[in-house]
């Protein structure tokens, strides 16, 4: 699926919002003529969706953004129990077909990380496999980064995930000192063989478009994701 990329990270404060609204940015502003869509597959409590319809005017309607959205903020399988609801996975993809036909490029944000569960049986990371997505892994800037980076990165191999690219991001503000001591590109891409495509400062207003946009331009993702 060439025109669409997901995002998604090692767990649940990876940055991936951040990330993904960067890329929209980006692409809203460089390439204004071509259409482009933003999916939430799976929302348990308010959050990115809404963000999403605040930042970018991008003609879709709730539930084509959110296929599926339960109300407390847990794992899908423990909030879908709660509402005596289930994962309709076919719901979701089918919204994402019908949004490759309608769109030239598709975001999409998992949820939690790549191993956070989706049913009682399948994780995110089994999803990504199956449905073939191209998909960048965020990687926070902290201690333990590149142990979470290396186990997340062998979890897509276990399940033949078309990893393009790692995208670090400071959740908090970072000189480029502790960035290099943090997560080390170098050695980073020595362990996993992906690469580093960029780091994603701190942004104290991350609903700054033009400032997102300026982010994602100095990323190489382009280049991996096309």
């Amino acid at each position: 699926m060439l025109n669409t990329l997901l995002i998604t990270g090692t767990d649940t404060e990876a940055g991936k919002t951040v990330v993904t609204a960067a890329l929209a940015a980006y692409w809203q502003k460089y390439y204004p003529q071509r259409s482009l869509g933003i999916m939430k597959p799976i929302q348990s409590g308010v959050g990115d969706r809404e963000l999403y319809q605040t930042l970018f005017n991008l003609e879709q309607s709730p539930a084509e953004i959110t296929p599926l959205y339960f109300q407390a903020p847990l794992a899908p399988p423990i909030a879908a129990a709660k509402e005596n609801r289930y994962v309709d996975l076919a719901l979701v993809w089918q919204t994402l077909l019908a949004l490759q036909k309608q769109r030239d490029f598709i975001l999409v944000e998992s949820l939690g990380g790549l191993g956070s569960p989706i049913t009682d049986e399948l994780t995110v990371a089994d999803l990504a496999g199956a449905w073939g997505l191209q998909t960048i892994l965020v990687v926070p800037v902290r201690l333990g980064a590149i142990a979470q980076a290396v186990a997340n990165i062998a979890l897509a191999r276990q399940t033949k995930i078309n990893l393009r690219g790692i995208i670090l991001n400071c959740t908090q503000p970072r000189q480029e000192a502790e960035i290099a001591d943090l997560t080390p590109p170098g050695l980073i891409q020595s362990l996993t063989n992906i690469p580093v495509l960029g780091c994603v400062p701190y942004l104290e207003n991350p609903r700054d478009l033009q400032k997102l946009a300026e982010v994602a331009a100095n990323l190489d993702w382009e280049i991996y994701c096309s």
